[in-house]
């Protein structure tokens, strides 16, 4: 969808909180941490600590407006805990058909996982929709991108009315959004609108059926 011709900050609208996106890659590196052994390429604690060196640095250039840098560690802690994310599901699929790990550890395992698809998920959304939080920040108001949210279509009078007519999405509507996604296959409310976006859905609900559907086939096998 092409992009509308960007209006002027106002300048009582503050800017979109970071640090909801920040806290949900850094739960990630967490949960990867507590994650069975068995499911876990290298050390443990390697994806947290790599994740938390980058977020430090994140943070830094974002308050100083260095958004090139911003976007830079940024992207590159959504890499770690993609690769972390990805290598983990397969290392889970790889481990059904030798019925060796416990019920419990599986269990745990695709827990752990279906939440960290969640996460790492809205996070991408987050920081792709729209150009991004330092994108939207700039524009002010949110008119076009990826997804279409209900306030989007709103008619003017109605959105003053409401008090939307300044509204902009933040990390909770991604994460609620990617919540769907996991939980019902499809974005209910949110329709996608750009290709990337639909791939990366095909891609999250593919990671989800292999931590809940696959695991329920397991479990039909132990009892």
């Amino acid at each position: 969808m092409n992009e509308l011709p960007s209006a002027p900050r106002p300048e009582n609208l503050p800017p979109e909180p970071r640090w909801p996106g920040l806290l949900a890659v850094l739960t990630y590196g967490v949960l990867h941490f507590v994650l069975p052994a068995a499911f876990v390429v290298g050390p443990a604690w390697l994806t947290l600590v790599l994740v938390a060196m980058l977020l430090v640095p994140t943070a830094l250039t974002h308050r100083l407006g260095k958004v090139e840098l911003n976007e830079v560690f940024a992207y590159g802690a959504l890499g770690v805990i993609t690769l972390s994310l990805l290598s983990s599901v397969l290392l889970l699929v790889r481990s059904l058909p030798d019925h060796r790990m416990q019920p419990t550890d599986l269990l745990r395992a695709a827990s752990i996982l279906w939440v960290g698809n969640i996460l790492v998920f809205a996070s991408w959304y987050w920081r792709l929709d729209g150009g991004g939080p330092n994108e939207r920040d700039r524009r002010g108001v949110h008119r076009d991108g990826a997804f279409l949210f209900p306030q989007m279509v709103l008619p003017p009078e109605l959105q003053r009315q409401m008090g939307e007519d300044k509204w902009s999405p933040g990390f909770v509507d991604y994460l609620f959004l990617a919540f769907n996604t996991s939980t019902a296959f499809s974005p209910t409310d949110v329709p996608v609108l750009s290709r990337w976006a639909k791939v990366m859905m095909i891609v999250q609900s593919l990671i989800s059926l292999a931590t809940v559907a696959l695991l329920a086939a397991r479990a039909v096998n132990i009892i």
